[in-house]
């Protein structure tokens, strides 16, 4: 692959057509403060599909002063569904599903729950 080629990586849902290489559900996401919040244009980012890495090429330190600069953003809403979710919902490595359910059903998804 060229290393011009262009990948989409996102820690939100996609829908449509995608052409190339794909990577969804990073964690932790941005919104949690992950270190996909910090990319910046220009940053190189090594994508390994076969041992299922990315990497981003951003030392540590100023990795780590991105990250004490950065400011989560304010929620659109802060009642109803969204302010459990946000609240609740586990990020994608830990299944993404409501903290208060863990260890209260067994791994059973019915077919037509998407």
């Amino acid at each position: 692959m060229s290393s011009r080629q262009k990948y989409r990586i996102s820690d939100a849902r996609m829908s449509g057509t995608a052409y190339g290489t794909v990577v969804l559900h990073t964690a932790p996401e941005a919104a949690a403060g992950g270190p996909l919040a910090v990319v910046q244009n220009g940053d190189q980012i090594t994508l390994d599909v076969a041992a299922r890495t990315l990497h981003l090429h951003v030392d540590e330190a100023e990795l780590a002063a991105r990250l004490a600069r950065w400011q989560a953003p304010a929620p659109a809403l802060t009642s109803g569904y969204w302010k459990l979710y946000i609240d609740h919902v586990l990020q994608a490595d830990e299944g993404a599903d409501l903290d208060f359910l863990r260890g209260k059903r067994g791994d059973f998804v019915p077919r037509d729950n998407h």
